[in-house]
């Protein structure tokens, strides 16, 4: 039950970073492309530390210990790194929803839904494999729950805000954009009970559960983030954005984990 109220609590953090990040959008200037592109890149350096330092590697780490293998391990974390990314692939395709730049994808019935929602849905199921990793790291002990909080929380600041201006600067009222961003990050305390539950359920699910976030995460990266920092020629601002926060989330992952 204490691994549970802490991967809730963990959760509920990242969701606040997430309304933080977007509280500026009510009185601030318009974001700047590059300055944007910089941000999602530093979500990215986070996201892909966490993946492997937070994610992976302990998930081995406990295969190993589990099955006395260090293939069986290896073998493991490949099914369920496969199996995260899978997931989050198929709800890409399953859900309709928006992207600021590329436009509707998923399901036949995005036509039917209002543009807002599209970009809700859309932010969702990027933030879910965030809260579930929160969740997970939880399983393993509460200093690498932490640690993973930490850098998450880190990471939705910015991109909250990136979230909320974008918004803002596709002709929606202020106050909406500031409420539709904070309703985004909620969808995090829901990953994070689900990712803390499964793990909690049997020791020998923890391996699992690690590499899937794991998975959900990297495909967010490669699909959706990097291409849409990249897309307006500040790929360079981008990638220093991201060796930025892949160092930052080692170095939180190291002295915190």
């Amino acid at each position: 039950m204490q691994e549970i109220l802490w991967g809730v609590f963990g959760g509920f953090v990242a969701a606040i970073a997430t309304t933080a990040g977007a509280a500026p959008a009510l009185v601030g200037r318009k974001m700047t492309q590059a300055t944007s592109d910089t941000m999602l890149g530093f979500a990215a350096g986070v996201m892909l530390s966490a993946a492997y330092f937070s994610l992976i590697i302990p998930g081995i780490e406990v295969a190993e210990s589990q099955y006395g293998s260090v293939w069986s391990a290896a073998a493991l974390a490949a099914a369920g790194i496969a199996m995260g990314a899978g997931f989050v692939a198929w709800l890409n395709r399953a859900i309709p929803h928006e992207h600021f730049k590329t436009g509707p994808e998923g399901g036949a019935d995005s036509a039917a839904l209002a543009r807002i929602w599209l970009f809700v849905l859309a932010i969702a199921i990027h933030n879910f494999p965030e809260g579930m990793a929160i969740g997970v790291a939880f399983g393993v002990d509460q200093s690498n729950g932490i640690s993973v909080m930490t850098g998450i929380s880190l990471q939705d600041i910015p991109e909250g805000l990136a979230v909320a201006v974008a918004l803002v600067g596709l002709g929606y009222n202020r106050r909406k954009a500031l409420f539709y961003t904070a309703l985004t990050g909620l969808v995090e305390p829901v990953g994070a009970l689900l990712g803390v539950i499964a793990v909690s359920v049997s020791s020998h699910l923890l391996p699992w559960g690690l590499t899937f976030a794991a998975g959900a995460m990297l495909f967010i990266i490669s699909h959706e983030i990097v291409p849409e920092t990249h897309r307006n020629g500040h790929q360079n601002r981008a990638t220093t954005g991201l060796i930025f926060g892949l160092i930052l989330m080692m170095f939180l992952d190291v002295t915190l984990g």
